[in-house]
């Protein structure tokens, strides 16, 4: 049996040979080092939202692609909705994911490219919300001209509620003011707001107006006021709301909404109750109205007054009586003659009739000598001498008086 060969020792200018594993470390140490914080600009596509919050998505170009990822935390602070086909810029840091060797970008921010993402936020949002028909001006509800009690929902530190105090007071007095405590900036403000608005609504004697706002600021100040739960709950509230954000320049979604928009707190002050002065003034037009429309028709009652005093009827009221009574005269007059010409008539068709009758009377016959011959015994009118037997009595009835006689003999 041949013994063994000796294994040959490798040259000193052998190269190292690397495991994948200690490569792919070597790299993603290099990229870490070398690409941290840099700025990409691309188009998103495959954009994947697992229940762990995360978002996964590519950012490609016509020439390469590159993977994303936001973790909860960076994608919750998102204001817009991340799409496939918008066009964005990401800063953040390069990493390789061991397991598969691919390189990928961690991003720490995102932005729309060419617009800012919170107004593309705010684009988006006020769509959707438009489309529901949450800012049609059907919805809106017209404010008490006289509101007995006032709820504001603010910041009971801020100067917005010390203008809203301060200038109400000035122009109303008796009014009742429910502060609502509300943070009105940063995280978890548009959640306190909501549910501030609800509770002036749960309220068992409900305030008349309700006021939602804050001072002024900048666009990231104001955008709990563009939150979907604040438009929502302003939507929702049967209560009339004004919207006093603060901010003549930028419009809110709120302002949208809310029945009513006052360009600051101080505004909303003046929108909510009259001005006491003002009405004072109106009072005393609506007096000197009032006077002058009263005394008019004083004057037109009087003249019309007058102006009957003059009239015949009353100034010789017995004349008309007299004209009546000579007016009854002569109808009576009249209705006596045509009394007495209908019976003159009456009387004399009467004897015209009376006439006609006469002449068509049997009587009239018997005058003339005629006489009527009827059976005694039945009273049958005898015209026929066969009718009667000898006998027979008969009785004739002359012009005056009636003979009866027995009859002898019948021939015809």
């Amino acid at each position: 049996m041949a013994p063994p060969r000796p294994t040959p020792a490798p040259p000193d200018d052998a190269p190292e040979v690397l495991s994948v594993s200690e490569l792919t470390l070597a790299i993603k140490s290099e990229l870490e080092r070398n690409f941290t914080s840099v700025w990409v600009s691309g188009e998103l596509s495959d954009v994947v939202r697992p229940h762990s919050g995360h978002i996964y998505l590519t950012l490609k170009d016509a020439g390469a692609q590159i993977k994303g990822i936001l973790w909860k935390t960076a994608a919750a602070r998102v204001k817009f909705d991340l799409e496939d086909g918008l066009e964005v810029v990401c800063r953040g840091d390069i990493d390789v994911y061991p397991p598969r060797g691919n390189y990928q970008l961690i991003i720490r921010q995102i932005e729309p490219l060419g617009l800012g993402a919170l107004q593309l936020a705010f684009k988006k949002l006020y769509e959707k919300l438009s489309a529901e028909g949450l800012f049609d001006p059907r919805h809106k509800q017209p404010l008490p001209r006289f509101p007995r009690r006032i709820a504001v929902v603010t910041s009971p530190t801020g100067a917005a509620i010390r203008d809203f105090l301060e200038v109400l007071r000035r122009r109303w007095q008796g009014v009742e003011v429910l502060v609502i405590p509300a943070r009105v900036q940063g995280e978890g403000a548009a959640a306190e707001i909501a549910r501030g608005i609800a509770l002036a609504n749960r309220l068992a004697d409900p305030p008349d107006v309700l006021v939602v706002g804050r001072g002024g600021g900048s666009i990231e100040d104001l955008w709990c006021f563009n939150e979907e739960l604040v438009v929502r709950a302003i939507f929702a509230s049967q209560i009339p709301i004004i919207s006093a954000v603060g901010h003549e320049i930028d419009v809110t979604l709120a302002d949208l909404v809310a029945d009513v928009r006052a360009l600051t707190p101080s505004e909303a002050a003046e929108r909510v109750v009259p001005s006491a002065e003002e009405m004072r003034g109106q009072l005393a037009n609506y007096r000197e109205r009032l006077t002058a429309s009263l005394g008019a028709r004083v004057r037109h009652a009087r003249t019309r007054l007058q102006n009957l005093a003059e009239r015949r009827i009353f100034r010789r009221p017995h004349d008309a009586l007299q004209e009546l009574s000579r007016r009854v005269d002569e109808l009576e007059s009249r209705a006596t003659r045509a009394v007495w010409r209908q019976l003159t008539r009456s009387k004399e068709r009467t004897g015209a009739l009376a006439a006609q009758l006469e002449g068509l009377s049997p009587l009239g016959v018997l005058s003339r000598g005629y006489s009527v011959t009827t059976r005694a015994d039945d009273g049958v009118i005898v015209t026929d001498a066969s009718q009667l037997k000898p006998g027979e009595r008969i009785l004739s009835r002359l012009a005056r008086g009636q003979i009866i006689s027995r009859v002898e003999q019948c021939s015809e």
